[in-house]
């Protein structure tokens, strides 16, 4: 599909602009159901930077350099802190402990535009430059029961 811009004022039309517009919004591929086997709850051992244990929590600093890794398990992560330096290169490692199926976790970061989600099983990480003095919130953005 082109979208063109005519112009109609004279005697014949000028064509001024010709370009495509959305791609084809109907593309889609028919499969059988059988043939798709969707992991409801992944396997740490798919993931070669999950943290297998609560206990494996921690910080880790090689200079401006530092690792969080962490874990989440209903209704909490397993640090309840973490302290960083203006201007640290920070990769945060998140690890969903869970085993039931459909209990993901976000982890957000809002003055960071940090947003993420973990389900069972999976870990994800995010870097960022920890360039913003003062304290910030971080919190879970799905919420999976009372006390979440």
């Amino acid at each position: 599909t082109n979208e063109q811009f005519i112009d109609i004022s004279g005697e014949k039309m000028v064509l001024l602009q010709d370009h495509p517009i959305r791609s084809e919004p109907h593309d889609f591929i028919i499969f059988k159901r059988e043939l798709l086997h969707p992991k409801q709850i992944y396997s740490l051992d798919d993931f070669p930077l999950a943290t297998k244990d609560p206990k494996q929590s921690g910080v880790v600093r090689n200079g401006k350099k530092v690792t969080v890794r962490l874990t989440s398990q209903a209704p909490a992560y397993s640090l309840r802190e973490f302290k960083l330096k203006k201007g640290d290169e920070v990769t945060l490692i998140l690890t969903n402990l869970d085993k039931v199926e459909d209990l993901t976790h976000g982890f957000a970061i809002p003055k960071y535009n940090i947003n993420f989600i973990v389900n069972p099983q999976e870990t994800a990480s995010v870097t960022f430059i920890a360039d913003k003095p003062g304290v910030f919130w971080c919190y879970c953005t799905h919420f999976c029961h009372a006390l979440h």
